[in-house]
């Protein structure tokens, strides 16, 4: 399946829900879950490496959290 064929089938899935497709979409829901696992485990690491990211840099512009209190949480998670 193509990236593609799969944005069409969960915008589908989002419209027969009764949801706005423009708005709901893979990015949203890759965003959604991201920051859902952030708040629950504090573990950047974790969600840096399931988003594939090279840079803790971007896993934190991505969540939209402060730079600053990534590093902070960063720092207490054991390795």
């Amino acid at each position: 399946m193509t990236t593609r064929q799969y944005a069409r089938l969960v915008s589908e899935w989002i419209g027969s829900v009764g949801l706005d497709p423009r708005l709901f979409g893979t990015r949203s829901l890759r965003r959604t879950k991201a920051t859902l696992i952030y708040r629950r485990t504090g573990n950047l690491r974790a969600v840096q490496l399931l988003l594939g990211h090279t840079k803790i840099e971007s896993t934190v512009r991505y969540l939209g959290i402060e730079v600053d209190d990534a590093l902070v949480i960063a720092e207490q998670v054991d390795v």
